[in-house]
């Protein structure tokens, strides 16, 4: 009962990853994917944001 090992899908368009881009397809996914981090649409489960500092803080 030999299996195929199981072949990663892109998260972006869920073609099959390659290995230099690797959990993604290509370098545009790559970019996609970044680009929505920078972008802020993608969060982390967590407290809320702490204020950000002010001048006189430092």
């Amino acid at each position: 009962m030999d299996k195929t090992p199981a072949t990663a899908k892109c998260p972006i368009c869920s073609a099959p990853a390659v290995e230099r881009y690797r959990p993604f397809c290509s370098e545009r996914c790559a970019d996609l994917d970044l680009g929505r981090w920078l972008k802020e649409r993608y969060v982390l489960p967590g407290d809320e944001r702490l204020p950000e500092p002010t001048d006189e803080e430092g």
